[in-house]
C-alpha cells in the first residue's frame, strides 16, 4: 500500500452467466481510474470459481482479454491470502476491493459477506441489499412493505413444479392471464427470460427459466415504458435524472442489452418534470426498501394506460461501463464517470469506518 495512493482491489469475471459482462466493466472501469490517485490490483474468477490475483498496476490493460492474467489459478484462499494478510496484524495490502461481479457468486451478498468477514472495506451494497437486490421474489415482497406499487406476480420453486404443475398453471392463468414473463428468480441481465402467450410456451418457459435457478417468477405483462433511475449514497442517498430504454425486441432482453446495439436511451427521459421527481422519489425508496448503500439502479414500468409508476425491479451492482445506464444517468445529473468512481470509494470507506465503531459485546 502506497502512502499517497490508495490501493483499490478489482475483482471481475466470476462463476455466473454475466462472466462476459463483468469483463466489460471491468475493462472500462480499469481505463477510467486516475493512477496518479489510485493502485489498482486485478483479482479474475475464471467462470469455475478459480482465482487469479496480478501485479499492482499503474496502468490500465490493453485488451479485455489480458483481465484474464497469466499463470496457473488457484482457490479462493490463495488467491485472497496476501489481501487480508492485515489480519494478523500488518497493514493489508488492499485499502478497498470494488466488485464488479454482475450476477450470482457476485452480486447476491456472497462476496460482500467475504469482505464483511475479513472486516475489510468495499464498494457497493452490503449482504442484506446484495442478496435481498439478486432475489426478485424477495426483492418484491420489500417493494410492497414499502407501499411501491408494482405489476402484479406469481412465484414457486421447482419442486412445487414437479407435484402440482396443472394446478399451478390453472392459479397463475386466473390471477395474471396471458401474456406473462417467465424468469429465473435469482439472476439477471435478463438471462432466461420468457414471454408465454398460451399454456404450451408457458410451460416451455418455466422449464427453462428452471435451468438457471430453482425458483421462478411469473409476472403480468404490462404495455409499458422502461424508465431507469441511478441511486448513490449510503443514509443519505440522491437519485439522477431518470432515463428511458427504447429497446430494440419485445422488452429489454440479452440481445437487447449487449448484443444487437439497437435499443435506444433516452436521457432525460421524456417525461413531465412531476413524474421526473415521482420516479426519483419512488428509487430513493426502493433504495432504502432493500437497506442499499453505495449504487443502485431502479428500474420503473410507466404504464401507458393511465401514466402509473410501478417499480419493476433494482439492480445493486448495474453494468458500469461509460455507456452504461447507470454513468450515463449520473452525468446528465453533473457527474462524470472519474468522480461517480472517486465517490463510490468514498461512501464505501465511510460506511466501513462507520462500522468500526460499532459494539459486538456487552462491555
Amino acid at each position: 500500500m502506497g502512502d499517497t495512493k490508495l490501493t483499490v482491489g478489482l475483482v471481475y469475471g466470476g462463476k455466473s452467466g454475466e462472466h462476459e459482462v463483468s469483463l466489460q466493466t471491468a475493462f472500462a472501469v480499469m481505463n477510467a481510474f486516475d493512477y496518479a490517485k489510485y493502485e489498482i490490483i486485478p483479482f479474475y474468477i475464471s467462470k469455475q470459481g478459480l482465482w487469479k490475483v496480478g501485479a499492482a498496476l499503474d496502468a490500465p490493460f490493453g485488451t479485455i482479454e489480458q483481465l484474464k492474467l497469466g499463470g496457473e489459478a488457484g482457490d479462493m484462499s490463495m488467491a485472497l491470502n496476501a489481501v487480508f494478510s492485515g489480519l494478523s496484524g500488518g497493514d493489508p495490502l488492499i485499502d478497498v476491493m470494488f466488485p464488479l461481479l454482475h450476477g450470482t457468486n457476485g452480486e447476491d451478498g456472497t462476496i460482500q459477506g467475504l469482505f464483511e468477514m475479513a472486516n475489510i472495506p468495499y464498494i457497493g451494497a452490503g449482504v442484506l441489499a446484495s442478496s435481498a437486490g439478486m432475489d426478485k421474489v424477495v426483492m418484491k415482497k420489500l417493494f410492497g412493505e414499502a407501499g411501491l406499487d408494482q405489476c402484479e406476480y406469481c412465484y414457486f420453486n421447482v419442486s412445487a413444479w414437479k407435484r402440482k404443475s396443472h394446478e399451478l398453471i390453472i392459479s397463475l392463468e386466473d390471477k395474471l392471464g396471458y401474456p406473462v414473463f417467465v424468469k429465473p428468480a435469482n439472476l439477471g441481465s435478463s438471462v432466461g427470460i420468457s414471454k408465454a402467450v398460451d399454456k404450451e410456451s408457458l410451460i416451455k418457459a418455466v422449464e427453462l427459466a428452471f435451468r438457471y435457478d430453482t425458483k421462478v417468477i411469473i409476472e403480468e405483462f404490462v404495455d409499458a415504458r422502461e424508465v431507469e433511475v441511478s441511486v448513490l449514497g449510503n443514509e443519505e442517498p440522491e437519485a439522477s435524472v431518470p432515463g428511458e430504454i427504447v429497446s430494440s425486441g419485445e422488452y429489454y432482453d440479452y440481445a437487447a442489452k449487449y448484443t444487437d446495439g439497437k435499443s435506444q436511451m433516452l436521457i432525460p427521459a421524456p417525461v413531465d418534470p412531476e413524474v421526473a421527481d415521482r420516479l426519483r422519489e419512488s428509487a430513493i425508496q426502493a433504495f432504502r426498501a432493500i437497506e442499499g448503500s453505495g449504487i443502485t439502479r431502479a428500474d420503473f414500468f410507466l404504464r401507458k394506460s393511465d401514466g402509473k409508476i410501478l417499480i419493476n425491479e433494482v439492480n445493486t451492482m448495474p453494468g458500469f461501463t461509460p455507456y452504461s445506464m447507470y454513468p450515463l444517468l449520473w452525468r446528465e445529473t453533473g457527474v462524470s464517470y472519474q468522480a461517480l468512481l472517486d465517490r463510490m470509494i468514498e461512501l464505501a470507506l465511510e460506511r466501513y469506518h462507520f462500522k468500526q465503531g460499532l459494539k459486538y459485546d456487552n462491555e
